[in-house]
């Protein structure tokens, strides 16, 4: 499968062995091709709301609270530029988004989380940290375009 990297661990290996698959993953794939600011937000909300509903529903089931931490994007990455981006045509914007890597990118995300059998509470705070940089480069954005700019992903990210 594209994107996938070496040999996934296993549900056996270290909780830091199959993060990092994750997240070896996601960059290779994002760097390879390329892939817009736009597409790689909507996947990752996409994971960050079905495991954060997973989380919440399976703590309430329990009488459990998910921490704020978890539960919550970073508020001190929005700023005003970002709220200006509720201004650009976005439905147009996403009718223009590239579905198949968009797929493929969700498909390489499911698959390392489910193979490696990824606990819920540690993908979502690795897919909180992409949240932060991917909000970040988004409230850099002054025009529709520069959506469909490649997500930078800093050095050792």
């Amino acid at each position: 499968m594209a994107g996938l990297e070496g040999e996934s661990p296993s549900p056996n290996s270290t909780l830091e062995e199959k993060l990092l698959f994750l997240q070896g993953n996601m960059v290779s794939f994002i760097s390879q091709y390329s892939m817009p600011i736009i597409e790689v937000s909507l996947v990752v909300s996409k994971y960050l709301k079905i495991i954060s509903d997973s989380l919440e529903k399976n703590a309430a089931e329990h009488g459990e609270e998910i921490s704020q931490f978890l539960n919550r994007p970073s508020t001190n990455t929005i700023s005003e530029q970002e709220k200006a981006i509720s201004e650009f045509p976005i439905n147009s914007l996403i009718e223009r988004t590239d579905k198949d890597r968009m797929d493929i990118f969700d498909t390489i995300l499911r698959t390392s989380i489910n193979r490696t059998e990824l606990p819920f509470v540690n993908a979502l705070a690795l897919l909180r940290d992409w949240e932060k940089m991917i909000r970040t480069q988004l409230s850099s954005a002054s025009s529709p375009g520069h959506l469909f700019s490649p997500l930078d992903i800093p050095e050792g990210f």
